[in-house]
């Protein structure tokens, strides 16, 4: 089954600050993904590798071409043209992001942003935070920082819970940009470890990767871009 149908993608950001002058983001990005592959994003600082992750989310809107997502239930939706309340229910059923960054609520403890992803999907409140800690546990976050605000960890901790969030509920389709920037080399395993296991499931999945040996493990296929001229 073919999960996401990219062609011809295209965006333009226009600098207002600038007088409004156009600058080419990506130009031409055509792929297909896979129900449970795992496409990840290759290329020069600058290329647009993220800029294409927002926009697969739409928190950009696209300049040009198509983003096809299939449902199992055999539904398509082209991302780039629907409304926004469409966006937000994929969102919440269909398609995950894992960003560089925790961006959560203050005062919520660690438990409670990972939990939550679980609730969402119907699972107990008990099974949920059971759940969520056995998870934390596994990303070397401590147990004395579980009822804790994520916000007052240090960066690589604060990243281990961004990813726990993402990957405990996992939607079909799960972006993830650079999920493994501020982590060392032993937890950079347990993710890859973890990512493997949702690939299995049949989640597609798309990522950039600062480590080569990590994108080099998950992959099933590399995209490269190159900087638009």
């Amino acid at each position: 089954m073919i999960r996401l149908e990219v062609k011809n993608l295209k965006k333009i950001f226009h600098v207002h600050t600038q007088g409004g002058i156009e600058v080419t983001g990506f130009n031409d990005i055509n792929f297909e993904l896979k129900k449970g592959e795992f496409l990840s994003l290759f290329g020069p600082s600058g290329a647009g590798k993220s800029s294409v992750l927002k926009t697969l989310f739409r928190t950009y809107t696209t300049s040009g071409g198509s983003i096809i997502f299939n449902k199992d239930n055999g539904e398509s939706i082209d991302i780039s043209r629907v409304n926004e309340s469409a966006i937000l229910q994929l969102r919440k059923h269909d398609i995950g992001y894992v960003s560089q960054f925790l961006h959560i609520l203050p005062r919520v403890s660690a438990v409670e942003v990972v939990s939550q992803e679980l609730m969402f999907k119907g699972e107990s409140q008990s099974t949920s935070i059971l759940k969520a800690k056995e998870m934390l546990d596994y990303l070397s976050i401590r147990e004395e920082l579980f009822d804790l605000s994520p916000l007052t960890f240090s960066g690589g901790e604060q990243q281990r819970v961004n990813i726990a969030k993402g990957i405990i509920a996992p939607k079909s389709l799960l972006l993830l940009d650079e999920p493994t920037a501020s982590l060392d080399k032993n937890n950079t395993m347990k993710v890859i470890q973890k990512l493997q296991e949702i690939k299995k499931e049949g989640v597609s999945m798309i990522g950039i990767f600062h480590d080569l040996e990590a994108m080099d493990l998950i992959s099933d296929r590399v995209y490269k871009l190159s900087r638009v001229k």
